[in-house]
């Protein structure tokens, strides 16, 4: 009976893995033949499945190709979110931000701040984790030739090196821990609409601050009800729907 359920078992996920793969073959046929919204369909059909940065990349391509900005964009973002060196996602990401109407300058940030900033996200959290590991296990590989070397100059010089390699353990450690965080709060959203107004308060009868517009990048603070707290890249704050945006 075991062995019966096993081959059960291995014959609907070889079905399933076979539909998958000729989901992604068909929508990438679709994409290459100009069919845009035809591939969208199918693309997103296949990320109900599972995710990678692939697919999200060939389904901000599409979106782009039928000049659904917002969505492009979401969708280059979310490739990146996986995959933080994905090169070609950052290149399109950006030539789709030269499409949004809103030109918001950040607030400058102290270089050094920036720059470890930009140095973590060059890689997500499981491989700063590895790099972790494997300082610390240089570091107890390093500890016992300071203990049982018999040569006074390999014991200081383990132990100095044991030093900086424990040192790099904590900081890529931290590095894993922070990018965790932020993979999993989701803080980062786009904007949807064509056009949305933002309110002092998450009600109708709020003052209006200002306007966003489709594929500007915001930051939830507070969700209340169907409203979200907001943060943009100079500093400003306020209310909009939650249907006006969407997660990254």
């Amino acid at each position: 009976m075991k062995n019966i359920n096993l081959i059960i078992l291995f014959l609907v996920f070889s079905v399933n893995l076979f539909a998958f793969e000729n989901s992604i073959l068909l929508a990438n046929d679709a994409y290459q033949k100009g069919n845009y919204d035809q591939a969208i369909v199918l693309y997103e059909s296949v990320l109900e499945h599972g995710e990678s940065p692939e697919l999200y990349y060939n389904l901000g391509n599409a979106y782009y190709k039928t000049n659904q900005i917002g969505k492009s964009i979401l969708n280059y973002e979310r490739a990146l979110r996986l995959r933080p060196s994905y090169e070609d996602a950052k290149h399109n990401l950006a030539l789709a931000n030269t499409k949004v109407l809103d030109k918001i300058e950040p607030i400058e940030v102290f270089f050094v701040s920036q720059w470890i900033d930009d140095f973590k996200a060059l890689l997500g959290s499981n491989s700063w984790a590895i790099l972790s590991i494997v300082f610390f296990i240089a570091t107890l590989v390093l500890l016992l030739f300071y203990v049982f070397s018999p040569q006074k100059i390999v014991r200081q010089t383990a132990f100095f090196v044991a030093i900086f390699s424990f040192l790099f353990f904590i900081i890529f450690f931290g590095f894993s821990s922070s990018r965790k965080k932020h993979f999993e709060k989701r803080e980062a959203a786009i904007v949807m609409q064509e056009s949305v107004t933002v309110k002092s308060s998450p009600d109708e009868s709020g003052t209006e601050l200002f306007i966003l517009h489709e594929g500007t990048k915001v930051f939830v603070r507070e969700v209340v009800g169907g409203w979200s707290e907001i943060k943009i890249a100079d500093g400003n704050i306020g209310w909009i729907k939650n249907s006006e945006i969407e997660r990254i």
